[in-house]
Protein backbone atom coordinates (compact mmCIF):
# COMPACT_ATOMS: atom_id res chain seq x y z
CA UNK A 1 0.00 0.00 0.00
CA UNK A 2 1.53 3.52 -0.85
CA UNK A 3 2.17 6.18 2.18
CA UNK A 4 -0.29 8.53 -0.37
CA UNK A 5 -3.28 6.10 0.62
CA UNK A 6 -2.65 5.00 4.02
CA UNK A 7 -5.16 5.79 6.80
CA UNK A 8 -3.80 9.00 8.09
CA UNK A 9 -3.97 11.72 10.76
CA UNK A 10 -2.17 15.28 10.34
CA UNK A 11 -1.54 15.97 14.02
CA UNK A 12 0.11 19.29 13.24
CA UNK A 13 -1.40 22.40 10.56
CA UNK A 14 -3.03 25.85 11.19
CA UNK A 15 -5.57 27.88 9.89
CA UNK A 16 -5.18 31.37 8.71
CA UNK A 17 -8.10 33.36 7.02
CA UNK A 18 -8.34 36.68 8.13
CA UNK A 19 -11.48 37.66 5.29
CA UNK A 20 -13.44 35.22 7.71
CA UNK A 21 -11.61 35.82 10.65
CA UNK A 22 -9.25 39.41 11.17
CA UNK A 23 -5.97 39.20 12.72
CA UNK A 24 -5.64 40.29 16.11
CA UNK A 25 -4.24 44.76 15.62
CA UNK A 26 -1.10 43.54 17.75
CA UNK A 27 -0.38 40.39 16.18
CA UNK A 28 3.36 40.24 15.55
CA UNK A 29 3.63 37.80 12.71
CA UNK A 30 0.98 38.36 9.98
CA UNK A 31 0.63 35.57 7.85
CA UNK A 32 -0.32 36.53 4.00
CA UNK A 33 0.11 35.44 0.45
CA UNK A 34 0.75 31.69 0.38
CA UNK A 35 0.44 31.23 4.11
CA UNK A 36 -2.97 32.34 4.21
CA UNK A 37 -5.26 29.10 4.97
CA UNK A 38 -8.70 28.78 5.05
CA UNK A 39 -10.65 25.61 6.17
CA UNK A 40 -11.85 25.37 3.03
CA UNK A 41 -8.28 24.82 1.69
CA UNK A 42 -7.32 22.31 4.57
CA UNK A 43 -10.34 20.27 3.90
CA UNK A 44 -9.51 20.63 -0.02
CA UNK A 45 -5.91 19.30 0.75
CA UNK A 46 -6.36 16.55 3.30
CA UNK A 47 -8.77 14.95 0.31
CA UNK A 48 -6.19 15.21 -2.14
CA UNK A 49 -4.18 13.70 0.12
CA UNK A 50 -5.88 10.60 1.67
CA UNK A 51 -5.78 12.90 5.31
CA UNK A 52 -9.00 11.02 7.42
CA UNK A 53 -8.67 13.33 10.29
CA UNK A 54 -6.19 16.08 11.58
CA UNK A 55 -5.66 17.95 14.65
CA UNK A 56 -5.61 21.99 14.36
CA UNK A 57 -3.19 23.74 16.41
CA UNK A 58 -4.45 27.60 17.10
CA UNK A 59 -1.76 29.65 16.11
CA UNK A 60 -0.07 32.59 18.07
CA UNK A 61 0.52 34.50 14.75
CA UNK A 62 -2.20 36.74 13.37
CA UNK A 63 -4.42 35.96 16.39
CA UNK A 64 -3.28 34.73 19.33
CA UNK A 65 -4.08 33.84 23.47
CA UNK A 66 -8.06 33.48 23.62
CA UNK A 67 -8.51 34.56 20.13
CA UNK A 68 -9.83 30.89 18.53
CA UNK A 69 -12.43 32.05 16.31
CA UNK A 70 -10.73 30.21 13.19
CA UNK A 71 -10.16 26.86 15.47
CA UNK A 72 -13.25 26.66 16.38
CA UNK A 73 -14.99 27.47 13.33
CA UNK A 74 -12.88 24.60 11.92
CA UNK A 75 -13.65 22.06 14.45
CA UNK A 76 -17.39 22.57 14.18
CA UNK A 77 -17.72 22.42 10.56
CA UNK A 78 -15.20 19.67 10.22
CA UNK A 79 -18.63 17.31 11.67
CA UNK A 80 -15.97 15.21 13.51
CA UNK A 81 -13.36 14.76 11.53
CA UNK A 82 -10.85 17.69 12.86
CA UNK A 83 -10.21 18.63 16.71
CA UNK A 84 -8.15 21.53 17.75
CA UNK A 85 -5.34 22.96 19.88
CA UNK A 86 -6.19 26.16 21.72
CA UNK A 87 -4.23 28.99 22.54
CA UNK A 88 -6.08 29.92 26.10
CA UNK A 89 -4.51 32.73 28.73
CA UNK A 90 -3.23 31.26 32.35
CA UNK A 91 -6.50 32.46 33.72
CA UNK A 92 -9.01 30.33 31.61
CA UNK A 93 -10.92 28.67 34.12
CA UNK A 94 -12.13 24.98 34.45
CA UNK A 95 -15.68 25.63 32.69
CA UNK A 96 -14.12 27.60 29.89
CA UNK A 97 -11.76 24.90 28.86
CA UNK A 98 -14.63 22.36 29.24
CA UNK A 99 -16.90 24.32 26.95
CA UNK A 100 -13.84 24.29 24.39
CA UNK A 101 -13.80 20.95 24.73
CA UNK A 102 -17.19 20.50 24.18
CA UNK A 103 -16.49 21.91 20.76
CA UNK A 104 -14.01 19.76 19.67
CA UNK A 105 -11.26 21.14 21.41
CA UNK A 106 -8.51 18.09 22.42
CA UNK A 107 -6.14 20.37 24.41
CA UNK A 108 -4.59 23.86 25.17
CA UNK A 109 -0.93 24.74 23.19
CA UNK A 110 1.93 25.49 25.89
CA UNK A 111 3.96 27.71 22.70
CA UNK A 112 6.94 28.41 25.47
CA UNK A 113 9.28 28.78 21.61
CA UNK A 114 6.81 31.86 20.66
CA UNK A 115 6.08 33.44 24.60
CA UNK A 116 9.42 32.23 26.44
CA UNK A 117 9.99 30.84 29.68
CA UNK A 118 8.72 32.83 31.77
CA UNK A 119 5.39 33.20 30.51
CA UNK A 120 4.85 29.75 31.37
CA UNK A 121 6.58 29.57 34.66
CA UNK A 122 3.63 29.71 36.55
CA UNK A 123 1.08 27.99 34.35
CA UNK A 124 0.86 24.82 37.11
CA UNK A 125 -2.68 25.50 38.16
CA UNK A 126 -3.42 25.71 34.16
CA UNK A 127 -2.18 22.46 33.76
CA UNK A 128 -3.66 20.84 36.69
CA UNK A 129 -7.37 22.37 35.21
CA UNK A 130 -6.39 20.73 31.99
CA UNK A 131 -5.41 17.47 33.64
CA UNK A 132 -8.80 17.13 35.24
CA UNK A 133 -10.38 17.64 32.32
CA UNK A 134 -8.50 14.51 30.37
CA UNK A 135 -7.30 17.43 27.84
CA UNK A 136 -3.91 17.15 26.83
CA UNK A 137 -1.04 20.31 27.20
CA UNK A 138 0.67 20.67 23.71
CA UNK A 139 4.32 22.03 24.31
CA UNK A 140 6.60 23.66 22.21
CA UNK A 141 10.19 24.40 23.27
CA UNK A 142 13.28 25.01 21.63
CA UNK A 143 16.59 23.62 22.34
CA UNK A 144 16.97 23.94 26.41
CA UNK A 145 13.63 25.91 27.43
CA UNK A 146 12.00 22.65 28.80
CA UNK A 147 14.79 22.74 31.50
CA UNK A 148 13.15 24.71 33.85
CA UNK A 149 9.72 23.98 33.24
CA UNK A 150 9.98 19.97 33.04
CA UNK A 151 9.16 19.22 36.41
CA UNK A 152 5.89 21.27 36.51
CA UNK A 153 4.76 19.33 33.50
CA UNK A 154 6.07 16.06 34.53
CA UNK A 155 4.09 16.69 37.91
CA UNK A 156 0.97 17.78 36.08
CA UNK A 157 -0.13 14.63 35.62
CA UNK A 158 -1.93 16.35 32.21
CA UNK A 159 -0.99 14.07 29.03
CA UNK A 160 1.63 15.83 27.10
CA UNK A 161 1.80 16.24 23.38
CA UNK A 162 5.89 17.88 21.89
CA UNK A 163 6.03 19.76 19.01
CA UNK A 164 8.65 19.13 16.21
CA UNK A 165 10.54 17.16 18.16
CA UNK A 166 11.44 19.20 20.77
CA UNK A 167 12.49 21.25 18.33
CA UNK A 168 16.34 20.42 19.63
CA UNK A 169 19.87 22.41 19.25
CA UNK A 170 21.25 19.52 16.53
CA UNK A 171 24.97 21.04 17.34
CA UNK A 172 24.90 20.18 20.47
CA UNK A 173 24.05 16.89 19.91
CA UNK A 174 21.76 14.47 21.32
CA UNK A 175 23.33 13.98 25.20
CA UNK A 176 22.44 17.67 25.44
CA UNK A 177 20.98 18.60 28.56
CA UNK A 178 18.04 20.19 26.69
CA UNK A 179 17.36 17.53 24.18
CA UNK A 180 17.40 14.72 26.96
CA UNK A 181 14.97 16.91 28.90
CA UNK A 182 12.28 16.15 25.89
CA UNK A 183 13.18 12.90 26.01
CA UNK A 184 12.96 11.89 30.44
CA UNK A 185 9.01 13.30 29.83
CA UNK A 186 8.56 9.88 27.94
CA UNK A 187 9.35 8.07 31.82
CA UNK A 188 5.66 10.48 32.22
CA UNK A 189 4.25 7.49 30.34
CA UNK A 190 2.01 10.67 29.84
CA UNK A 191 3.48 11.88 26.85
CA UNK A 192 3.91 11.71 23.10
CA UNK A 193 5.51 13.53 20.41
CA UNK A 194 5.30 14.63 17.16
CA UNK A 195 7.96 13.74 14.61
CA UNK A 196 7.94 16.94 12.29
CA UNK A 197 9.17 20.30 11.94
CA UNK A 198 12.24 19.56 11.03
CA UNK A 199 12.68 22.88 8.96
CA UNK A 200 12.36 24.71 12.25
CA UNK A 201 15.60 23.16 13.58
CA UNK A 202 17.71 21.36 10.74
CA UNK A 203 20.47 23.19 8.90
CA UNK A 204 19.92 21.77 5.95
CA UNK A 205 17.31 20.85 3.51
CA UNK A 206 14.95 18.14 2.83
CA UNK A 207 15.56 15.48 3.92
CA UNK A 208 17.36 17.04 6.69
CA UNK A 209 19.45 13.91 7.35
CA UNK A 210 21.37 16.29 10.14
CA UNK A 211 17.99 15.26 12.20
CA UNK A 212 18.47 11.46 12.09
CA UNK A 213 20.19 10.79 15.48
CA UNK A 214 18.00 12.76 17.01
CA UNK A 215 14.85 11.33 15.47
CA UNK A 216 16.59 7.72 16.52
CA UNK A 217 16.98 8.99 20.05
CA UNK A 218 13.38 10.11 19.98
CA UNK A 219 12.45 6.65 18.87
CA UNK A 220 14.08 4.65 21.60
CA UNK A 221 13.10 6.79 24.51
CA UNK A 222 8.99 7.19 23.45
CA UNK A 223 8.59 3.64 21.71
CA UNK A 224 6.54 3.45 18.61
CA UNK A 225 3.40 3.68 20.01
CA UNK A 226 3.82 7.20 21.23
CA UNK A 227 5.45 8.63 18.00
CA UNK A 228 2.80 11.04 16.22
CA UNK A 229 2.76 12.60 12.43
CA UNK A 230 2.08 16.14 11.45
CA UNK A 231 2.55 18.21 8.32
CA UNK A 232 3.28 21.75 10.07
CA UNK A 233 0.76 22.51 6.71
CA UNK A 234 0.78 25.66 5.61
CA UNK A 235 4.62 26.25 6.71
CA UNK A 236 4.58 28.93 8.00
CA UNK A 237 7.54 31.32 7.55
CA UNK A 238 9.44 28.24 5.79
CA UNK A 239 12.63 28.98 4.78
CA UNK A 240 12.74 26.69 1.51
CA UNK A 241 9.61 25.78 -0.43
CA UNK A 242 7.66 23.05 1.34
CA UNK A 243 5.19 20.14 -0.52
CA UNK A 244 3.29 17.90 1.59
CA UNK A 245 3.69 15.31 -0.67
CA UNK A 246 7.45 15.00 0.42
CA UNK A 247 6.98 15.37 3.49
CA UNK A 248 5.12 11.93 2.99
CA UNK A 249 7.59 10.50 1.51
CA UNK A 250 9.76 11.69 3.65
CA UNK A 251 7.67 9.50 6.49
CA UNK A 252 7.93 6.42 4.29
CA UNK A 253 11.39 6.21 4.45
CA UNK A 254 11.74 7.15 8.13
CA UNK A 255 9.47 4.39 8.88
CA UNK A 256 9.63 1.44 6.29
CA UNK A 257 7.88 -1.12 7.83
CA UNK A 258 3.70 -1.01 7.72
CA UNK A 259 2.77 -1.79 10.40
CA UNK A 260 5.01 1.00 12.43
CA UNK A 261 4.03 3.25 9.96
CA UNK A 262 0.18 2.61 10.81
CA UNK A 263 1.20 3.73 14.42
CA UNK A 264 2.88 6.88 13.32
CA UNK A 265 0.44 7.87 10.69
CA UNK A 266 -3.11 6.79 12.33
CA UNK A 267 -3.50 4.80 15.35
CA UNK A 268 -1.20 6.65 17.83
CA UNK A 269 -3.32 9.65 17.53
CA UNK A 270 -6.17 8.53 17.35
CA UNK A 271 -5.71 6.81 20.60
CA UNK A 272 -4.42 9.97 21.98
CA UNK A 273 -6.69 12.32 20.52
CA UNK A 274 -10.44 10.27 20.29
CA UNK A 275 -10.81 9.54 16.69
CA UNK A 276 -12.61 6.52 15.84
Amino acid sequence: MSVFSERKIDCHNHIFDPEAFPYQSDASYRPDGQEKASFDLFSQMMDAYGISNALIVGPNSGYGEDDNRALLDATNRSNGRCKGMAVVSQDTSLEQLQALNEQGIAGITFNIAFYGVEHFARSAPLLDRIAQLGMIAQLQVEDDQLLPLASMFIDSGARLLVDHCGRPNLSAGIDSSGFQSVLSLADTGRAWIKVSGFDKFSSTSLPWDDTRAHVTAIEQSYGEDRLIWGSDWPFLRARQRMDLGSLLTLAESQFPEAGKREKFFWRNAAELIGFD
